[in-house]
Formats: C-alpha cells, sequence, structure tokens
C-alpha cells in the first residue's frame, strides 16, 4: 500500500503585503505649482488674442473711418453735401444749422423765412381744431376730413416745395434754386390768402378759418365763431410775414446779379438735357 506523499510548502506568503510608493508631499507642491504655471499661461495667451483682436478690430475702424472720411472731402470738393438730421433735437427729422452754413447777412432773412415754415403749421394746426370744433356742433365730417388733409400734406408739402430749396440756395447761392423758391412760395403766399378769405367754393369753404365762414358760423354756434376768427388773424398775420420775406429775397436775388446766371444755368441746363 503506498503511503501518501508529504504535503508541500508554498512558494509564496498570503499574507503579505504590497507596498506601493505614494508621492510626498513635496511632489504635489510641485504638480500644483505646474497646474497653476499651466493656468496663468492659458489666462495670459487668451488676454493676448484678446488684444490682438482688439488692435486688429481699431485697425479696421481706423480704415474705415479714414476711407469715409476721403469719400466725404471727394464729396465736398465735387459739391455734394451730406446732410446729417438735426432738427427738431427731441425727434431729428430735417437738417437745419443757419448758423453754421448759411452767410451771416443771410441769416436773418432765413430765420424769418423758417418761421414761416413754423407759422404755416400752427396755421394748419389751429385750422384743424377749429374745424373739429364745427364738425362736433353739426358741420359735418367732410369739412374735418379736409382739415386733416390740409394739415397731413400742407407742412411736409411746404418743407420740400419751397423751405429746402430756399435753404439751399442761400446755402450754395445756386440761381435755379432761387428760382424754384420763388414758383413754390407764390403758391404758398396764394393759399394763405385764400385760406384767410374761404370763399364758399369747396364744401362752403368752412374747412377752412377764413372770414368768410367765421361770420356764417358767428350766428349759429359763438365759439365755432370765435375759434374761426382766430384762425383768420394766423392765416393773415402768415401772409404778411410771407409777403415780406418773399420781397426781401427778390430784392437780394436782383442785387447780387442771380437773374442772369439763372438764365445760364437753365440753358445749360435745357441743353444737357437735350444731349
Amino acid at each position: 500500500m503506498l503511503s501518501p506523499l508529504p504535503p508541500e510548502r508554498a512558494d509564496y506568503d498570503r499574507g503579505a503585503t504590497v507596498d506601493i510608493p505614494l508621492d510626498s508631499s513635496k511632489d504635489l507642491r510641485m504638480k500644483e505649482k505646474e497646474l497653476q504655471a499651466k493656468e496663468a499661461e492659458l489666462k495670459r495667451r487668451e488676454q493676448l488674442s484678446m488684444y490682438v483682436s482688439l488692435e486688429v478690430q481699431l485697425s479696421v475702424n481706423l480704415d474705415r473711418e479714414e476711407e469715409i472720411k476721403r469719400r466725404e472731402d471727394a464729396a465736398a470738393r465735387a459739391g455734394i453735401v451730406f446732410e446729417e438730421k438735426n432738427w427738431p433735437p427731441f425727434f431729428p427729422i430735417i437738417h437745419h444749422d443757419i448758423a453754421n452754413e448759411i452767410p451771416i447777412h443771410l441769416q436773418k432773412l432765413q430765420y424769418v423765412a423758417f418761421t414761416t415754415l413754423l407759422g404755416l403749421f400752427v396755421c394748419l394746426l389751429w385750422n384743424m381744431i377749429a374745424v373739429t370744433t364745427a364738425w362736433i356742433e353739426g358741420e359735418g365730417l367732410t369739412i374735418w376730413f379736409l382739415a386733416i388733409i390740409y394739415f397731413i400734406s400742407g407742412v411736409p408739402g411746404a418743407y420740400v416745395l419751397w423751405y429746402r430749396p430756399l435753404y439751399r440756395a442761400m446755402r450754395t447761392d445756386s440761381a435755379l434754386k432761387f428760382g424754384w423758391f420763388f414758383l413754390s412760395y407764390v403758391f404758398h403766399i396764394g393759399f394763405c390768402f385764400f385760406a384767410a378769405v374761404a370763399p364758399p367754393i369747396i364744401f362752403k369753404g368752412k374747412s377752412l378759418t377764413g372770414i368768410l365762414p367765421a361770420v356764417d358760423v358767428l350766428s349759429n354756434h359763438a365759439l365755432v365763431g370765435i375759434f374761426y376768427l382766430i384762425g383768420f388773424g394766423f392765416f393773415s398775420l402768415e401772409s404778411m410775414i410771407s409777403i415780406w420775406v418773399i420781397q426781401q429775397v427778390y430784392m437780394y436775388f436782383r442785387g447780387s446779379g442771380k437773374v442772369a446766371e439763372m438764365k445760364r444755368e437753365a440753358a445749360r441746363s435745357t441743353m444737357m438735357s437735350a444731349l
């Protein structure tokens, strides 16, 4: 009978521990410093990139400003004027700078002409108020619609047709622009005279606050009649000031020898159009 083999001793020890080397506190501090240095380097590069971008943008803006300045100078040499809207100050809708653009000896006349433009605004605004009162008192809706149309179209039309041509004529001393002003301003004066009288031609004339409708409504509606009489005074004053303006502009126009120049410019424009 065979005897069992003697037990063999294992070559390893199950209870043995393996030492894993850990970083010392000195190594941790070194790695922390390295990370901080890398982070600082990234921030420096970001700031440098941002600085370069700002420099590029500034250079582009400077180039654009120089280009705009060159174009403005070229336009000025060619006689083209850029008009920046600056009036009224709280809501600029037109360009207006008499003190800096109109010759000093013509500034007073230009200011009075501008007063007639504002005066027309006041006349048509009051006309709308008075006609609204008449409509409330039973004079009909049609005259109110007409008063609204006068106000909406009258003031912008006056600015485009005669005030802006006069402003540019004073600024550039253009004979043709003076001619256009005279033609349009005569119609302005004619309208003011017509409104001051308001003959019973269109809807019995009550769409305008003239003397005839004022007398007509005064007997039935005293308040409406008073409003119409005030409107008649506004239109009369506007007519007188406008006559003074056109007289003064015409005297300057004749005294400066613009008549012959206007004829030459008209002939030159006709020839260029024909060609």
